[in-house]
């Protein structure tokens, strides 16, 4: 281990975990509803009309997150695409690349915590969980916040050990890290990271009764560094729309996750908890043994800040009534690195009977999860790839190899066991499976139909408004109803419209009514995730050439 340790080689190697995990299936997934694609569409919009202030998903103000992932994306597509391609890779890479930094930091900082050898393991175990992954594929703000968040609380641990003899006392530079951080990721997705940093210092506070160590942080000059990051833009938008933006965020967004469940995102407290075992698969699988060990040497300074980081911050997660998987991401590293030190100090709540209970627990999750490997392109494909069941054995074959290890009390044969079950199991997901799920992804199935028909002029949807639908066929796509769908067939044989099967009435009786007699050209039928309902889009068009 100690020669995987010295002086660039863990970089390196977490460097190139980082691309077997995030880059396969980051060209050959298509734009996923809701989220990523109203990012990636009002991102085009930007580059569409060159306002990189405003953000609006088609003639809706977007007033959802602040602009940073926007930018990052315009830019990304600027430098390496164009903004007619419908290729999603350029759009996912700020987040891919940011999984990667936020991976690197956490051994970086980890060092200082925990030595060299924790670090690495810490960051492979943070870089393999499941919910990074996923995010690192997506074109959201999540990815990138997390790696804002790593630095925050990595400068904002160098000045807490320092304050308890365990380090040298960090410079002004660590001190601008933090607040450069803290400023970024109020650019990326307001004030997240600023609350798990402040429930981090309180809780150290009050458990420690010392607050002396905060002055190094340099708070006067920092919040002015962290404004002049944020406040311009959150000025200019103010401006732009007569203070409407703001007011929107807080009011429909900010407000409404705090007081219910949004857009029945909803759940109990505890269902963090529940879903910890799939979330941070694989390394789920140290989980429950570490807290307790990590509990029980909770005085000891570095875990009582990584304890300080995960619990606060968790508890706030549970607490608030919209609940998405990927919300308690930003605990991730403290998590990951907790992991990683009972199994380089082999504690014996790694050995017990307990854990030896949930290793076999874990196990059955691992074999559920290949399980679905099979179960969802049989549900979801219009034949079964070729990769799914070469997968499925992967994925059980590597998880029981890694639970097994645990079981005998090779944990550190297990942890690289870990890391082989996300780097074969991922893999074969992201770019083999999941891309062929032809069902789940409608838009592109009418993407591709639409592609086949001529027509000119943009293509009215009536009853399917998802996002993606606009992103593949332009920011002009019309989203209506049925019975526009049929005034809009009045222009002739260049129109074309698509209509869902919860529409059709509506538009039959409104065809009838203007006399058009539509024409089917085409149709498709998938499955809605978002909605969770089968959906069928029917091509229309009228008798005659078309263009």
């Amino acid at each position: 281990m100690e020669r995987l340790t010295g002086g660039i080689r863990p970089y390196l190697l977490l460097s190139l975990l980082s691309l077997f995990l995030y880059l396969p299936g980051l060209v050959a997934l298509p734009p996923m509803d809701r989220d990523e694609s109203r990012f990636v569409q009002a991102t085009r919009q930007m580059l569409e009309t060159g306002d990189y202030v405003r953000i609006q998903f088609q003639q809706e103000m977007r007033a959802k997150k602040p602009v940073g992932a926007y930018w990052l994306q315009a830019g990304s597509v600027s430098l390496f695409s164009d903004k007619a391609s419908r290729s999603m890779w350029p759009y996912r890479l700020p987040s891919a690349l940011a999984a990667w930094a936020a991976v690197l930091m956490t051994f970086a900082f980890g060092q200082h915590l925990f030595g060299r050898q924790v670090a690495l393991l810490g960051g492979a175990l943070l870089a393999s969980s499941l919910i990074l992954v996923s995010e690192a594929h997506q074109a959201k703000t999540d990815a990138i916040m997390l790696a804002t968040a790593v630095a925050a609380q990595g400068a904002l641990a160098r000045f807490y050990l320092a304050s308890r003899g365990r380090s040298a006392v960090p410079g002004p530079l660590v001190a601008l890290v933090f607040w450069v951080a803290i400023g970024a990721s109020i650019l990326i997705k307001g004030p997240v990271i600023p609350a798990v940093a402040i429930l981090t210092i309180l809780a150290l506070g009050f458990a420690d009764r010392q607050w002396a160590w905060l002055v190094g942080l340099r708070p006067f000059t920092g919040m002015i560094v962290a404004a002049a990051i944020a406040a311009p833009w959150f000025v200019a938008i103010s401006q732009a729309t007569g203070g409407a933006f703001v007011g929107e965020a807080v009011k429909g967004d900010l407000l409404p996750k705090l007081l219910g469940a949004q857009e029945s995102h909803g759940g109990w407290p505890g269902t963090y908890l529940a879903l910890a075992a799939v979330i941070l698969w694989p390394g789920s699988l140290l989980l429950w043994p570490s807290l307790t060990a990590a509990w029980k040497v909770r005085l000891r300074p570095e875990i009582r800040f990584c304890l300080a980081w995960l619990v606060p911050a968790w508890v706030m997660f549970e607490i608030v009534p919209t609940k998405l998987p990927h919300y308690v991401l930003p605990t991730f590293p403290a998590l990951a690195l907790l992991m990683a030190v009972a199994v380089v100090g082999r504690a014996p709540d790694l050995l017990s009977k307990p854990a030896k209970v949930w290793y076999a627990v874990w196990c059955l999750i691992g074999l559920v999860l290949a399980a679905a490997v099979v179960i969802a392109p049989h549900q979801f494909a219009m034949a079964l790839p070729v990769m799914s069941i070469p997968s499925a054995l992967l994925v059980a074959g590597t998880a029981l190899a890694a639970g097994w290890l645990a079981f005998r009390e090779r944990l550190r044969p297990a942890v690289i066991a870990l890391v082989l079950t996300a780097v074969t199991s991922f893999q074969v997901v992201f770019e083999g499976v999941l891309p062929g799920l032809d069902y789940l992804f409608v838009s592109r199935q009418a993407a591709e139909l639409v592609a086949q028909r001529p027509h000119r002029g943009a293509v009215v949807v009536a009853g399917y408004a998802e996002p993606s639908l606009v992103f593949l066929l332009g920011t002009d796509t019309v989203l209506t109803s049925g019975e526009a769908a049929a005034q809009h067939l009045t222009n002739g044989p260049a129109a074309l419209t698509l209509v869902a099967d919860r529409e059709e009435e509506k538009f039959f009786a409104a065809a009838a009514r203007i006399g058009v007699k539509p024409v089917v050209v085409g149709m498709i039928k998938g499955f809605n995730y978002s909605r969770g309902k089968k959906v069928t889009l029917t091509a229309y068009a009228v008798e005659g050439k078309a263009p």
